[in-house]
């Protein structure tokens, strides 16, 4: 199987930021320890010079694509992990219907089954996460939003788009609709951070894939 090439969108000596396919594990599982990004990054920092390393800041559902930042040393992990409530993430995704409102804010507490499935409470006792999205275009069947994460809770946005009655397209973990799709129409799009050393404002859009395009 031809491997395929990592998608550098941002790299300098402190951080290295690529562009994840949907389908791709950002680290190891039991089940899978090569085909991961995190192997990826390693073996392409390592050919550069084999004492290199790299350290996880933060992951991506293995479904879906788009920017995940990795530290070069832990140093810069722990000072990025240590202001992550300052960083700005946007995604961009699909769901099924023609969303109503323009804009919304959805507010819920996250509790996860043994079964690992995340489902919203009122409960207090869970994981406090707030979602808020902006609608972009939409067509008879789908609608295209833009999500701004204002927590960063494990499978957030997917279970307050599907608590909202929108569930995103792709979605065989948490939608009930069977949409005939081979991917997860939920793209991390941009990021935006003071870098840990300069201080300058680092600034990253990427585009959506195709697949969006063709659907919307």
């Amino acid at each position: 199987m031809k491997k395929e090439k990592l998608d550098i969108v941002y790299e300098d000596k402190y951080l290295i930021i690529v562009n994840k396919k949907s389908g791709m594990l950002t680290i190891s599982t039991d089940k899978e320890k090569i085909n991961t990004l995190y192997h990826q990054v390693r073996e392409y920092l390592q050919k550069q010079n084999k004492n290199n390393k790299v350290f996880i800041i933060h992951r991506l559902d293995k479904d879906t694509s788009g920017l995940i930042m990795f530290a070069k040393s832990e140093k810069i992990k722990r000072l990025m992990q240590d202001n992550w409530s300052n960083v700005k993430r946007e995604y961009m995704v699909v769901v099924n219907g023609n969303v109503k409102n323009n804009k919304g804010i959805i507010k819920s507490y996250l509790k996860e089954t043994k079964t690992n499935l995340v489902y919203s409470t009122n409960n207090k006792n869970g994981k406090l996460a707030i979602t808020e999205y902006e609608k972009i275009k939409s067509n008879k069947l789908y609608t295209l939003l833009k999500i701004n994460l204002l927590t960063g809770r494990k499978n957030q946005i997917r279970v307050h788009l599907n608590d909202l009655g929108y569930p995103i397209v792709g979605d065989k973990k948490y939608s009930k609709i069977k949409n005939k799709v081979k991917y997860l129409y939920l793209h991390a799009n941009h990021l935006e951070f003071k870098h840990p050393i300069t201080k300058e404002l680092i600034n990253i859009t990427i585009p959506v894939p195709k697949y969006f395009e063709d659907l919307i």
